[in-house]
């Protein structure tokens, strides 16, 4: 064959093999991340029931705002409200035990005005402030894992009203008659408003706190961080925690006004115990059948 011949048929391959690489589509590895290549990757984690980094972010923040908008519309309709809210419900144990209150301060009215609107709005909006938590941690549960927290979101919310009104029906004029009967007679109490505002709001929202003790026993035994024999062996020493907590949370310091608190404690103590139990029981019964 002649060398002119072969160099030719040389020169012409390489040139096919040129072009045939200008036309090849750029490497996997290669190939740059575009917005749209990263904006396409995210509808698909969604389409697969997932959610990306920055969904989540916007999920949080539209279900805080969503919050925030009912507690503004529970400040509007405290606002509608507040002589009652003020007169028939906080002052009406103070006025029953004559109990003279009174305001030291320019602006003191003003202020407690604007701080029971604010106190009655966020009551309010509390059962809707939780239907937002649920509506952000539920697309990430199973669905017994949603069944229960809904359960847990409502009781957790019952349990609050309760303990709510058995303070205000049991506990405050207790303490209120208590106040405004101890001492000689020649010393007058006076207590100023925004003082007994305070004692009023921490009084609510501590009793209706501690009733969700049941609840919190749920969860952290959902998880497996306590357990019924751990409740059963530290039971004197929650007694003894029981009363301290009553002790602080009442701020007379008449042992029958602590015992009112701290019975239901007890009470609750054991509710948490059988709670418990019956979580357990649940979880052997489902380890049962998956094995």
């Amino acid at each position: 064959m002649d060398d002119s011949k072969i160099e030719n048929e040389f020169n012409g391959n390489e040139e096919q093999d040129g072009n045939q690489n200008e036309h090849d589509p750029p490497d996997s590895a290669e190939a740059p991340l575009d917005d749209s290549t990263v904006d396409q990757a995210e509808a698909a984690l969604e389409e697969e029931g997932g959610m990306s980094f920055f969904g989540h972010l916007n999920e949080l923040r539209k279900r805080i705002v969503f919050s925030l908008i009912g507690v503004v519309v529970g400040m509007v309709v405290s606002g509608f409200f507040v002589n009652f809210i003020i007169e028939k419900l906080i002052l009406n144990p103070a006025v029953e035990n004559s109990l003279q209150l009174q305001n030291l301060k320019p602006f003191g009215q003003p202020v407690l005005y604007f701080k029971i609107i604010f106190v009655a709005g966020l009551v309010l909006s509390l059962p809707f402030t939780i239907y937002q938590l649920w509506r952000f941690i539920a697309p990430g549960l199973y669905d017994n894992e949603r069944k229960w927290g809904l359960i847990m979101a409502i009781s957790g919310t019952i349990a609050f009203i309760i303990g709510i009104a058995f303070a205000y029906f049991v506990m405050l004029p207790l303490m209120v008659a208590f106040a405004a009967n101890f001492g000689s007679k020649d010393i007058k109490n006076i207590i100023d408003v925004n003082e007994y505002l305070s004692f009023f709001t921490t009084l609510m929202i501590g009793t209706g706190l501690v009733f969700e003790l049941p609840i919190l026993s749920f969860i952290l035994a959902q998880f497996g961080a306590i357990n019924s024999k751990f409740l059963k062996k530290y039971w004197r020493h929650s007694m003894v925690l029981i009363l301290l907590v009553a002790a602080l949370i009442t701020p007379t310091p008449d042992p029958v006004n602590q015992l009112v608190f701290a019975v239901p404690l007890f009470l609750l103590y054991e509710i948490s115990i059988l709670v418990v139990k019956r979580v357990e029981k649940r979880k052997a019964k489902q380890k049962i059948k998956e094995e």
